[in-house]
């Protein structure tokens, strides 16, 4: 698959909700980074990416991918993906718009890097998680969440 390809593969298995399916789209070794988050480093592994994704599905989230462009970079392992995640806490009801970039580069059809720019103080805030996070980053908050 080409790197375009393998990014379209993992967001139509996060807003289909096939959590179980995404850690088979990167490397054993893979290193997926979340600048925007305050709480975590990377995830560096196959296993790590699996107990991430788990934690996903576990959240109740219904979603879709709004306004996907995508991005060859110059260099062929890499694309540039921009979107947004609009959705739903299904326990909730609480509907929430989300804008992320992400910076793959994948290798012989797996992710073997990954930078992804979401806002995590607004996933936080949607799905009313952790209540210490906001304060715990000086009350910054991006994104927009609505109920």
């Amino acid at each position: 698959m080409t790197p375009r390809e393998v990014f379209e593969r993992l967001i139509d298995g996060v807003t289909h909700g096939r959590w179980d399916e995404l850690p088979g789209l990167y490397a054993e070794d893979a290193v997926v980074t979340h600048p925007f988050d305050p709480t975590g480093g990377p995830l560096a592994g196959r296993e790590a990416l699996r107990r991430h994704f788990a934690a996903g599905a576990a959240m109740g989230l219904e979603m879709t991918a709004r306004d996907v462009v995508v991005h060859q970079a110059a260099d062929p392992e890499v694309v540039i993906a921009e979107f947004a995640y609009g959705g739903r806490v299904t326990a909730t009801g609480r509907r929430f718009t989300i804008p992320n970039i992400f910076v793959l580069r994948v290798r012989d059809g797996l992710i073997v890097e990954s930078r992804d720019y979401a806002d995590h103080l607004a996933f936080a805030a949607a799905t009313g998680r952790p209540a210490g996070l906001v304060p715990a980053t000086g009350g910054l908050r991006r994104g927009r969440a609505s109920g």
